[in-house]
């Protein structure tokens, strides 16, 4: 079965095909660092982790990008408000850039803890000034730009298609009228890609162009360097809904006007909101939204939260309520009392740093079975309810051998990233043995080096040696697993 993605730019769900065989370009629009993450905005990047894992799981290699925005995104995503780190640094009394490294750390904190597989790269704003410069050049030269007020702006009516991501025709956005209109622009929907000081007198960073000292707007911070790391044109990019009319649209518009080419991105996909009682949850709602940490401090564990994320469809509105948590901590628990007592059962013990790129289960029997489904639940547009249920069934069926319900469980874990095999390791992690597993485990973890270097020799030697000690080693789908004798 091929995977379907549920593309944006269409509305429709399309069969996946990258731009060149075996890889993917992907963009996934980062945090910006002036606060804690609230749980909301980390829905996002389970999102982005369920899909650069299944597409690895498919054989891609993965090139994921995500942006860090430092600077010039503004609390109005169409030109108004203030920028939103300027804002947080003179509320605390910090530098900028302070502030900015203190969120950032913060961030990834939060996605180590959610086992959310850090991007390929991850490029600051301030970082990549230059590179934004240089693209604005090109949208200038193409005569998209007009430059008044002190700011240089891009004139969407020199882009026909502009608004076809979020189905907004021409004519409408001609006779829109915004909240906060800025008077310099020719039309509502014109954006900034230059400032200079004329916006903000005591902007913090500034950097010279040649539209004077300024800073670049928000949009062509993505723009810039999703191009600089995947090229003019590459297959996926993601984000919140929210992004959808305003951010991503200008990006679309900027990106095929600097280039001409057409399309720019070829999949986009759009996780829906996080809601409470009230609402959507946002930074700047009281109390700045519910934090992972808050949660932790409440006695659960952020791997619950992951659960609970994926128990509901990416693009469907997910309502959030401690109850539900409940039921997802409960449910997480059972998941890991059935490990549990597998790998007791079985003496399998897993090492958790090992990958086999491209292998996939088999001889299993019916476990096979399961396995497919499961794939077939993420090829459905990353359906990740159907595929939980898929890791249940197999869990719950008495007739599959323990080794091959487990092998499995690891496996589809690999992806639904729940913390499995870490729970299974755990069961051999005791007492008196906990120094013995620690060195076999570091046997193998030199093995699984030497293999992947090709050195062959050596990691039969370390096979040899393990064997003599009556370790036994078997590879698979899930790793290298080993045993006593």
């Amino acid at each position: 079965m091929a995977l379907t993605l549920f593309n944006t730019l269409g509305r429709e769900l399309q069969v996946f095909e990258s731009l060149f065989p075996g890889r993917v370009g992907f963009y996934g629009c980062g945090p910006t660092v002036y606060n804690y993450a609230h749980i909301g905005n980390l829905r996002a990047y389970a999102l982005h982790d369920i899909l650069v894992k299944t597409l690895t799981r498919r054989g891609y290699e993965v090139t994921y990008v995500m942006n860090i925005t430092d600077v010039g995104h503004l609390s109005g995503d169409n030109d108004s408000g203030q920028d939103k780190m300027v804002k947080s640094a003179e509320e605390r009394g910090k530098e900028v850039l302070e502030i900015a490294d203190f969120y950032t750390r913060a961030f990834f904190n939060d996605t180590e803890r959610l086992n959310i597989q850090r991007p390929t790269v991850v490029c600051k704003a301030t970082d990549h000034i230059e590179d934004m410069i240089n693209l604005i050049k090109k949208i200038e030269a193409r005569g998209f730009t007009y430059f008044t007020g002190g700011n240089l702006y891009f004139d969407i009516s020199r882009f026909p298609s502009y608004g076809d991501l979020a189905l907004l025709r021409m004519e409408e956005l001609r006779a829109g009228v915004r909240t906060g209109l800025d008077a310099n622009k020719r039309n509502p929907q014109d954006f900034v890609l230059w400032f200079t000081k004329s916006k903000f007198e005591n902007q913090a960073l500034v950097w010279d162009s040649p539209w004077g000292r300024g800073y670049p707007g928000w949009h062509i911070e993505c723009s810039a360097m999703s191009m600089k790391y995947l090229g003019d044109q590459f297959d996926i990019h993601a984000g919140g809904i929210d992004h959808i009319p305003i951010h991503h649209t200008n990006e679309i518009a900027q990106s095929e006007a600097a280039t001409g080419k057409h399309p720019w991105v070829r999949y986009w996909l759009h996780n829906e909101f996080l809601v409470m009682d009230k609402g959507k949850m946002s930074k700047s709602s009281e109390g700045g939204g519910l934090t992972l940490q808050s949660l932790v401090d409440s006695g659960y564990d952020p791997l619950d939260y992951r659960y609970f994320l994926l128990s509901g469809h990416y693009r469907s509105q997910l309502q959030f309520s401690f109850e539900a948590l409940d039921g997802a901590r409960n449910a997480r628990r059972s998941l890991l009392d059935r490990v549990r007592a597998l790998a007791d059962k079985t003496g399998i013990v897993p090492v958790l740093e090992e990958k086999t790129d491209g292998e996939e289960a088999g001889g299993y029997g019916k476990a096979d079975a399961y396995l497919e489904a499961f794939d077939a639940a993420l090829d459905e547009d990353l359906s990740t309810p159907k595929a939980l249920a898929g890791l249940w069934t197999l869990l719950r069926d008495g007739e599959i051998p323990p080794k091959a319900v487990l092998t499995g469980a690891l496996v589809m874990d690999r992806v639904l990233g729940l913390g499995l095999a870490k729970e299974a390791a755990g069961v051999w992690n005791r007492g008196e043995d906990l120094d013995f597993n620690r060195e076999i485990e570091g046997l193998v973890g030199e093995r699984w080096e030497a293999k992947k270097n090709k050195d062959f020799v050596k990691a039969d030697e370390i096979r040899d040696a393990l064997k003599k000690r009556g370790i036994l080693l078997e590879d698979g789908p899930a790793g290298t697993l080993w045993r006593r004798g």
